[in-house]
């Protein structure tokens, strides 16, 4: 039998990226059932709204705890939680289909725990950095809800793998940043069209700069690597 045959002709995901897609599919069938009436009883519709309130980020959770001078450890779980849930069914296709893509590319690069941690560290990052622009922009911050900030994070990562490979081929580093460019553009299109973009982007920005920061210290080898990497001719 000829070597190969018996190889499946798909790229099986790794585990690290089911670990952080399954609870988005599993909230979304939850949210599918109530809509159907199966679960939920008379509220079954606002399952959705419901799992908002409870995972969302408000930047007055930590703005408070800030002036008040305590942590508030009942709370802070909303720092994580509020990636895995979804205003709206496209909504969280969009960051499945983003998170699926990029998470497959950075796992080969990077072990199963970091790519976990580059995606929870970039919706901490995110969010904080959330928190502290609204603390000087004007109006009251929407909260953040959805799996952009982390998702960010992972185009952070995958930037840092085209920056290093351009760096040791000595060509021009700066064409690693072309998705995040193109990513940002889309966005910006896409709320001069159709409105109501908000203030979120500034927590995406800020995740995509955690994910590129924090690839330096998880993958493998290091900054040790990284430095060598860049310093290849």
């Amino acid at each position: 039998m000829r070597e190969g045959l018996n190889e499946s002709p798909l790229n099986p995901l790794p585990a690290a990226v089911w670990l952080l897609v399954l609870p988005v599919i599993a909230s979304e069938a939850v949210f599918g059932l109530g809509r159907l009436g199966l679960i939920g009883g008379a509220d079954g519709v606002g399952l959705r709204l419901s799992a908002m309130q409870v995972t969302a980020f408000a930047p007055e959770m930590i703005q408070r705890m800030w002036g008040l001078g305590v942590i508030d450890w009942d709370q802070l779980y909303r720092l994580l939680t509020f990636s895995f849930v979804h205003a709206s069914l496209v909504h969280a296709l969009f960051v499945l289909v983003f998170t699926l893509a990029l998470g497959n590319l950075v796992a080969r690069e990077f072990r199963p725990f970091a790519v976990i941690a580059l995606f929870l560290g970039s919706a901490i990052g995110g969010a904080l950095a959330y928190t502290v622009a609204m603390s000087v922009l004007p109006g009251r911050p929407a909260p953040l809800i959805g799996g952009y900030p982390a998702v960010y994070g992972l185009v952070g990562a995958f930037t840092f793998l085209l920056w290093a490979r351009l760096a040791a081929a000595n060509a021009n580093r700066m064409r690693a940043f072309t998705l995040i460019g193109l990513l940002l553009l889309f966005q910006l299109v896409f709320g001069m069209v159709f409105g109501g973009a908000g203030y979120g982007w500034i927590a995406e920005i800020a995740g995509f700069a955690v994910g590129f920061a924090l690839s330096f210290l998880l993958v493998d080898g290091g900054v040790t690597r990284a430095l060598r990497q860049i310093r290849q001719r």
